[in-house]
């Protein structure tokens, strides 16, 4: 039963994207509304996302030929998170709902 669940999982995250890759890394955020700020970024550019507001962790699928995991470390920095790859603008960062406004790494 838990197998299934895991094959359906994958299923999902990578059935709507081509050339998949899955990666997953750090996104730093607080609340349900970053989730949906983070998650929306990437589906406006045709990458999956899933994050996890409890551990940071965020997995993304996304199609090789059109990005690296760079661009999408990027594309979450330009809406005011910080990744592991990236630290996002002060602007953005400043930007965020007051709840959403994590404390920052130097």
């Amino acid at each position: 039963m838990i197998l299934n669940f895991y094959f359906f999982l994958i299923f999902t995250l990578i059935g709507n994207v081509e050339n998949p890759k899955t990666e997953t890394f750090k996104v730093w955020g607080n609340c349900g509304m970053c989730k949906k700020t983070i998650e929306k970024s990437l589906s406006k550019k045709g990458i999956e996302g899933n994050w996890n507001k409890k551990t940071k962790l965020i997995t993304v699928t996304y199609d090789s030929l059109k990005f690296n995991s760079q661009q999408v470390h990027e594309i979450i920095c330009a809406t005011g998170y910080d990744t592991e790859k990236c630290r996002a603008n002060d602007e953005a960062y400043n930007n965020l709902h007051e709840c959403c406004q994590y404390k920052r790494r130097d």
